[in-house]
């Protein structure tokens, strides 16, 4: 019977380090097939959370569900079915690439042919070099590969491109999109903002150990009330009136609407009477990035 229920499901999870509070009540729900980031700083509970569903580290309260499995329980029974891209794994350098790949194969009951495996990674020409002889990114798409050698339902990708030029960073996500179309469910973990845009059906920021908000990217980047960001400089000259509620960002002017033309109207009109240039004047939503620094600022300060 095929379970057709949610890939990840957690109520109320908790976990402290003495007077540490690392997660606290987090909620959180992953369906399956998606590609789903999960954001935060260092030291905001996303590595203690990824590691509790992964089996790995047990958890002080709350419910988890991973593939209808929870990871305290049966951590065997659910190894047999993810696949882990840690941020380093250590291979013997005189394995080939086909020799690793297999040797993890031997771990499943159900692997995936290797040649396949490796085709599937774009390491085809690479199968029989040495990993001591792979470049950087080469090996990391050996790492992808190893977790990818159980044929497994579900993969944690732990920040999967970090140290990659963006070339390689580039080659990196088309894998990540074709083991979407191959209906795998993936949990990234990543500090790039543009890998969590590019990738991700839906994003959750975490921060001081609790979801501070979660959605499609483009729903976290204009979640501010649907403003929008005007931004400009002003050559020396005449004030800008307070009345525009304008910010001071380095050089730039920066003002949020929900009215973004009735506002540039009012902008114009003021700049063509005083005889100055709006330079560099550009309309936007509110990014991912920005919404994330925002909100994992505020948190951090709470």
């Amino acid at each position: 019977m095929t379970d057709t229920g949610p890939a990840i499901r957690v109520r109320g999870l908790c976990k402290s380090y003495g007077q540490i509070h690392a997660v606290r009540d987090l909620d959180l729900d992953l369906g399956r097939g998606e590609v789903f980031a999960l954001l935060g700083p260092n030291g905001a509970g996303k590595t203690t959370t990824v590691e509790i569903l992964e089996g790995y580290r047990a958890r002080d309260a709350g419910e988890v569900s991973v593939l209808g499995i929870d990871p305290a329980e049966h951590a065997g029974r659910l190894k047999e079915r993810v696949g882990i891209v840690l941020q380093s794994t250590g291979l013997p350098g005189y394995l080939t690439v086909a020799e690793a790949v297999e040797m993890y194969a031997g771990y499943y009951p159900r692997p995936r042919p290797v040649d396949e495996v490796i085709g599937l990674v774009g390491l085809g020409e690479a199968r029989d070099r040495r990993i001591n002889q792979l470049s950087g990114g080469q090996r990391r798409r050996v790492d992808l590969a190893l977790a990818l050698a159980g044929d497994p339902e579900l993969l944690f990708l732990d920040e999967p491109t970090t140290g990659f030029d963006p070339s390689a960073r580039r080659q990196a996500w088309d894998v990540v999109r074709d083991l979407a179309r191959l209906g795998k469910t993936i949990l990234l973990t990543t500090h790039y903002m543009d890998e969590a845009q590019a990738l991700a059906n839906r994003v959750a920021i975490i921060a001081a150990g609790q979801i501070v908000a979660q959605g499609t990217p483009e729903s976290l980047g204009g979640r501010d009330t649907g403003k929008s960001i005007i931004r400009f400089s002003l050559p020396d000259g005449p004030a800008l009136p307070d009345a525009f509620g304008a910010r001071q960002v380095g050089s730039t002017c920066e003002i949020l609407s929900e009215r973004p033309t009735h506002l540039l109207h009012e902008l114009t009109e003021w700049a063509l009477s005083a005889g100055v240039e709006l330079a560099g004047l550009q309309v936007s939503r509110p990014s991912l990035e920005e919404v994330y620094l925002q909100l994992t600022g505020s948190a951090e300060a709470a």
